[in-house]
């Protein structure tokens, strides 16, 4: 029976032995991977800082970009309320413009018999200026 029980001790013995053999493979496997997650690390740690300063070189352009943007769009607002202060003025010229011509119309019509008789007589003051130049010229 003394035996059984070394056997049995061996046969435990060889299979923690065993046990060992791939509890050691196992952390020598898990060893490499940690380094290889590691180094994966570290390059996503280098490409993560060019990121970001790429990132601030973009927001820095961007804010630029906006500022000046605003900065044109308070000129055109300006140029854009001289428009609007021109068309003021244009409205005001044509209703002037507008007024004056209806004055006019109004004292042509009113003396509608008066500007006859004047045109009347400025055609005949041209032909008689006319027959005093062919007077002239003939002689």
């Amino acid at each position: 029976m003394d035996n059984l029980l070394y056997i049995s001790a061996l046969i435990a013995a060889i299979a923690f032995a065993v046990l060992v053999v791939y509890l050691v493979r196992l952390l020598k496997e898990s060893e490499r991977t940690m380094t290889s997650v590691a180094n994966t690390l570290e390059g996503l740690e280098k490409q993560m800082v060019g990121i970001t300063t790429e990132t601030t070189l973009l927001l820095n352009r961007t804010n630029a970009l906006a500022e000046d943007i605003n900065l044109k769009a308070d000129k055109l607002n300006v140029l854009v309320d001289s428009i609007s202060g021109l068309s003021t003025t244009f409205t005001t010229f044509s209703a002037s413009v507008k007024e004056v011509s209806d004055t006019i119309s109004r004292i042509a019509v009113d003396n509608k018999e008066e500007t006859a008789q004047v045109i009347k007589w400025g055609n005949v003051a041209m032909e008689v200026l006319k027959k005093k130049k062919d007077k002239r010229t003939t002689k």
